[in-house]
């Protein structure tokens, strides 16, 4: 337990309605706290690192009765996490929202009875709006451990806590290494609102919340077992390197590749940061190379870098588009066809022409689009890689072009869906005369009936 409060037989009369809970702010409040706690707390100073609140529990004089630390969460409780009915990934990038009180001391000469469940209310009837105003966003459970040994956790239950037994007694040394302690603690856990466990566990959070979650790097969620598979599939790419060092082609690809599929950002800085996410099973799974001490590296901005400026496109696109039929199969044929350019956020001022299946969404091909040049020759040049015999073709405007057409007709054997703007006002007046408007399924006007008639009044 995190509560050090020992009865004092000289304890003073206190008027506990004059008792209030105040926010630490300044450094030398916050070293006092410590100096109190490392005289008269059984597990000494605090060490918290992240986010973190120290209170201090006052008289009506301003007398210090006692101080409240709260820090970051455990990472992994099973009876909690079991409680709270979320998902792996939804702990992971919802964590922020649950505090843990990993410090309550009242001073031994300070204490008098049902001085620890009122503080402990004071503090948390504020605990939320405090975190919001210092970090951003609020928090909606507050957990603690309480050492059966040392204390029975009274004040917890007195204040409205939930016990959920006790934990396994293993300690995280690192960050997915645990040790067993064989000390297991007695659990409690409160929510600080209505709902807060419902909020915890939905498909999506409440705008207030959804910071949080924006805040957390994206990891992938993808298995050792499916993170092989695709390695094996990127062998196929050959290495451009005669020397292979730390890290084969495929596994700086197969990076690139999960860093996609969870939605993580691709730049080369951006890149380096997913990879030191990445725990060291995965690294494992990745065929980076073991370094002397044991541990598996990850890649440099450099090495991402050197492999982006080498790595062969055409072997890359078609592993994908093999790997792509292995997991989905193949792109349904009465599907449209729509290509489309982009400007990556980073890319430098190039463009990149992609063609997908709609609405399966299946990738069919690429192409980069250089700067001297513009997508409609890279369309042309990326129709002979496609198979559009027989298939429906969309372009934007810009291609709106009587030898692109020609080409999709007589070439390839594909019909063509083409964009007509105000830009092309000569095809635009002969489309208008020569093909009539299609038949209105119903005026907008048939709409705006009274409401007695609409209700069946």
């Amino acid at each position: 337990m995190k509560i050090t409060a020992r009865t004092s037989a000289r304890s003073p009369s206190l008027d506990l309605r004059g008792v209030k809970a105040e926010l630490i702010q300044s450094r030398r409040d916050k070293a006092r706290c410590q100096r109190q706690l490392a005289k008269h707390h059984y597990l000494g100073e605090i060490q918290a690192v992240g986010e973190q609140l120290f209170y201090a529990i006052k008289d009506a004089g301003g007398q210090w009765l006692g101080v409240c630390v709260f820090c970051a969460a455990s990472r992994r409780l099973r009876a909690r996490d079991a409680w709270i009915g979320w998902t792996e990934e939804q702990r992971r990038r919802r964590l922020a929202l649950v505090v843990n009180n990993c410090r309550f001391l009242l001073l031994p000469d300070k204490t008098v009875p049902n001085l620890g469940s009122r503080s402990l209310r004071l503090i948390l009837e504020r605990l939320s709006g405090d975190w919001q105003g210092r970090y951003g966003h609020p928090v909606l459970v507050v957990e603690s451990f309480v050492d059966p040994e040392q204390f029975c956790g009274t004040v917890y239950t007195a204040s409205g806590w939930l016990e959920l037994g006790q934990t396994d007694g293993f300690g995280r040394v690192g960050r997915d290494f645990y040790v067993a302690h064989d000390k297991p603690k007695r659990l409690f856990v409160r929510e600080l609102c209505r709902k807060a466990r419902r909020s915890l566990q939905a498909e999506s959070l409440k705008p207030a919340l959804a910071e949080v979650e924006r805040r957390v790097a994206p990891r992938p969620t993808q298995g050792v077992g499916e993170i092989r598979s695709l390695v094996q599939r990127l062998k196929a790419i050959p290495d451009y390197r005669r020397r292979i060092g730390l890290y084969p082609l495929w596994s700086l690809v197969a990076i690139c590749v999960l860093a996609h599929l969870c939605d993580a950002p691709r730049g080369q800085k951006d890149l380096v940061k997913f990879a030191k996410g990445l725990s060291q099973g995965q690294r494992r799974a990745l065929g980076i190379r073991r370094l002397p001490d044991g541990r598996y590296p990850a890649p440099s901005q450099p090495t991402f870098c050197r492999m982006m400026k080498h790595l062969d496109a055409a072997a890359l696109e078609q592993v994908l588009l093999q790997y792509q039929h292995q997991i989905r199969g193949p792109a349904p044929k009465d599907e449209l066809i729509v290509l489309d350019g982009k400007e990556p956020h980073a890319g430098g001022g190039h463009s990149v022409l992609t063609a997908v299946s709609v609405p399966s969404q299946h990738y069919l091909g690429s192409a980069m689009v250089d700067q001297k040049t513009n997508e409609i020759p890279v369309a042309r040049e990326l129709f002979h890689r496609l198979d559009l015999e027989g298939r429906n073709v969309s372009l934007d405007a810009l291609h709106t072009q009587t030898q692109t057409a020609r080409e999709l007709v007589l070439e390839h054997g594909a019909d063509y869906l083409l964009t007509v703007k105000d830009n092309q006002p000569t095809v635009r007046q002969n489309i208008e005369k020569i093909v009539p408007p299609p038949p209105a399924d119903f005026s907008p006007l048939a709409t705006k009936r009274p409401i007695s008639e609409s209700a069946g009044v």
